[in-house]
């Protein structure tokens, strides 16, 4: 069974989904190459679904902290 990391990219703050094979990973938010080995891991998951979950809480609870309302995708540009 394959796990997932939620990790932080380094540039603009965003989180990312990781399958833990993964050495590095493209940020769907600013475009920057994250090496995985070296972000900073925030979250670890057995099940692709509990990671999405996990990934969603925790961009809400962003959202919550910097007072914006969380309504599906993360559009918050770094």
């Amino acid at each position: 069974m394959t796990g997932y990391i939620i990790a932080v990219c380094s540039s603009c703050g965003g989180y990312l989904l990781a399958k833990n094979s993964q050495k590095t990973r493209t940020c769907p938010y600013c475009g920057s190459k994250v090496v995985l080995g070296k972000a900073k891991k925030v979250a670890f998951a057995e099940t692709a679904n509990e990671a999405s979950l996990l990934l969603r809480k925790l961009k809400e609870k962003a959202a919550k902290s910097e007072g914006l309302s969380f309504k599906g995708d993360f559009k918050k540009s770094h």
